[in-house]
């Protein structure tokens, strides 16, 4: 039976950010204990220091726009899912992001190996 992983993309992302933009308190069980996340070139391991991290983010409201959605089975089985899209949190004008997702099979669910979120800044 072939793995359809542009499916199973499509649904994590729309089920991550439906969490993301609702109840962020709820994301750490997304993560295992040897998830990392990098955030903005910040490291964070585990679903307790990746839960803080993402609840505490400085803002109340924020709705994810996703563009595109990229999603490859590599030979260990694992799922990596590239993300580009925009974001609105509170009253700040829309900024582009892109997060990249490793996803591993455990028992019936799909969990966050690892995670790279960057707003899509143009620095000078």
């Amino acid at each position: 039976m072939a793995v359809d992983a542009e499916a199973i993309a499509n649904q994590f992302v729309q089920s991550y950010y439906a969490v993301f933009d609702s109840n962020r308190s709820q994301l750490a069980a997304f993560y295992t204990e040897q998830s990392i996340l990098s955030f903005e070139g910040t490291k964070f391991q585990g679903p307790q220091a990746i839960g803080e991290k993402l609840k505490g983010l400085p803002f109340t409201v924020v709705q994810h726009a996703v563009s595109t959605i990229d999603a490859q089975i590599n030979p260990a089985g694992l799922l990596l899912v590239h993300v580009v899209g925009q974001l609105k949190t509170d009253s700040d004008p829309v900024h582009g992001f892109s997060e990249s997702f490793l996803l591993q099979q455990i028992g019936d669910s799909l969990f966050i190996i690892n995670d790279a979120f960057r707003l899509s800044l143009h620095h000078q």
